[in-house]
């Protein structure tokens, strides 16, 4: 985990789409003093970072992103109020690139939606 303590995998598991993990964010965490004060905001590039470190896992592979595409950001995570997430991703290995399509909402409101494409360090 590159921030220490950030969130918490409750679960992954397979589905029919590819996988779903349910996390677990610490919403007492420094990150969101400083992202926002008194308005704490989940910032994009730490739900990047959770999608990448899901499909390491899933891989058991450490992994450089090569490539972001189609990123859409939905809405704002509220950490106080919407702390536990639910992340949607399929994985597609294809010589030596990963392919991943993922989502990440809360409620059944999707605050992310992204492709990328990864390869193996």
């Amino acid at each position: 985990m590159l921030i220490k303590d950030f969130y918490r995998v409750l679960s992954i598991q397979n589905v029919e789409t590819g996988y779903q993990a349910n996390i677990e964010l610490n919403k007492d965490h420094a990150v969101f003093e400083g992202h926002f004060p008194d308005n704490p905001v989940m910032p994009g590039v730490c739900m990047i970072q959770i999608i990448k470190e899901l499909v390491e896992e899933i891989t058991s592979k450490t992994l450089f992103m090569q490539q972001v595409s189609n990123v859409k950001f939905m809405t704002l995570i509220n950490p106080q109020v919407d702390h536990t997430l639910v992340v949607n991703f399929s994985v597609e290995e294809k010589e030596d690139l990963i392919k991943v399509k993922s989502s990440i909402s809360f409620q059944d409101t999707i605050a992310l939606k992204m492709s990328s494409v990864y390869t193996q360090k």
